[in-house]
């Protein structure tokens, strides 16, 4: 991002914002606040609409069904960033302060960008930045980055888990060696930050990698896939984004590299992913932390409460149950969550964001609280603390028949043991670099 903008696209920036800042209703003291800087219009608006479509609905269905959490009403406003990192910093700094007296919990960006550039406000602002799915995968060290929670997954346990995956298809991880291993990148920060890992576990199993830019926004992919196709890889992975990961299905097609024998990172999971594909895509295989689908009790009880009372927020309500949306009420169910473990500590009120970040690194979710959420087999299990911000590091894997997602495996757990190591030298490193003293975790409490 440039350091400083002109005059006149400051003044664009902050007519587009204005203009796209819409508020759910009236508000008050009393109530929790969530700022959405979300996307729903840009090359990305299929991810950005459907995930905040998914949580609003969540937060629309705590409030119809239970009162809001303990009592206090949930509450929030959506500011237009198109994915753009200046927007999404002007956005941030709109909305940080709450809204009429109800307190901000947290940002929820969905985008890599724009959650590195906001990363140090949010820790002098002691606003928690979620980045599920996603993010600086050193902030799964919360000594270091206390207000950061890449949750779920981060993007190094992504990337081992899939090798793991690889290694049962080909009868053992030792069955490696020799195993040919491409991996198409998008050619962004959030493309390249796995590079370094999928080349220390090459160089640990013995595969042969070869890495593969893939330039923004990936319409043109041609050149790749004939070098793909000279190389005659066992596996490709997919670590796309946007129109690049459909443009690659049907490039893989015409080049003969068979859809089964792809495998499609997290942000490469989508129904939007796979669909405009068509018949390139059918045997695609994808990672996904969750399910798609509308069965879950959680997702039944949104369409009762929310959905079929006319107040859902798909504008396509056909998108009910898909990725991106069941992964925005995956994020709503782990916001909220924060929220009701931190009033146990500190009252059944709006809490600062301070105290919710707190709530969030005691999250401990067993099947039992799962179930009682209704989200029995859409969330996976997971224990956050000062220590861990990730709390999961699993994956499942689906399968595309043409016209829907399968799951095909069950959990597989990335090598955390291997790359804990990894994660607190690099956030190490970043704290000597900004001056920051780790946090004691063994006295956290």
């Amino acid at each position: 991002m440039k350091s400083t903008l002109t005059k006149f696209s400051k003044l664009a920036i902050a007519i587009s914002i204005g203009a796209a800042l819409t508020v759910n209703a009236a508000h008050a003291e009393g109530e929790q606040y969530f700022p959405l800087q979300s996307y729903r219009i840009g090359p990305y608006a299929a991810g950005g609409s459907g995930f905040f479509g998914g949580f609003i609905d969540y937060l629309q269905y705590v409030n119809l069904k239970d009162g809001g959490v303990n009592g206090v009403k949930l509450t929030w406003s959506e500011c237009e960033t198109e994915y753009v990192v200046e927007k999404g910093v002007e956005c941030y700094e709109r909305l940080k302060q709450g809204l009429n007296g109800a307190p901000a919990a947290a940002t929820n960006p969905l985008s890599v960008g724009i959650a590195y550039a906001t990363l140090d406000r949010s820790t002098a602002d002691k606003l928690p930045l979620i980045t599920i799915n996603h993010g600086r995968t050193d902030s799964t060290d919360g000594s270091v980055f206390p207000y950061v929670f890449p949750l779920q997954l981060n993007p190094y346990s992504e990337v081992s888990a899939i090798i793991n995956y690889i290694g049962t298809q080909s009868g053992g991880l030792e069955k490696l060696k020799g195993k040919k291993i491409v991996t198409l990148y998008h050619g962004s920060p959030y493309g390249k930050e796995t590079n370094p890992i999928l080349e220390l576990l090459a160089k640990k199993y013995g595969f042969k990698l070869t890495l593969l830019e893939v330039p923004h926004p990936g319409n043109e992919q041609q050149s790749q896939w004939l070098n793909i196709r000279r190389l005659k890889p066992d596996w490709v992975i997919l670590r796309g984004w946007g129109v690049m990961n459909p443009v690659a299905l049907k490039t893989a097609q015409k080049t003969g590299f068979p859809a089964d024998h792809i495998i499609g990172n997290i942000w490469s999971n989508s129904e939007d992913d796979a669909a405009p594909a068509g018949n390139a895509a059918k045997g695609f295989i994808a990672i996904t932390t969750h399910p798609s689908g509308p069965d879950f009790q959680v997702l039944q009880d949104i369409k009762k409460y929310v959905v079929d009372a006319q107040k859902g927020n798909l504008e396509d309500p056909k998108r009910f149950g898909t990725v991106y949306y069941n992964l925005g009420v995956v994020n709503g169910i782990l916001n909220v969550e924060a929220v009701r473990v931190a009033q146990n500590k500190y009252g059944k009120r709006p809490l600062t964001g301070e105290e919710v970040r707190w709530g969030f690194e005691n999250i401990k979710l067993d099947d039992k609280r799962l179930a009682e959420l209704g989200a029995l087999g859409l969330v996976q299990p997971l224990t956050l603390s000062c220590a861990d911000h990730e709390g999961g590091g699993a994956v499942r894997f689906q399968q595309w028949d043409g016209s829907q997602w399968h799951v095909i495996s069950d959990w597989v757990q990335a090598d955390r043991e291997l790359l804990r190591p990894i994660i607190e030298k690099s956030s190490h490193q970043y704290a000597k670099e900004k001056g920051i003293t780790p946090r004691d975790c063994a006295k956290e409490s």
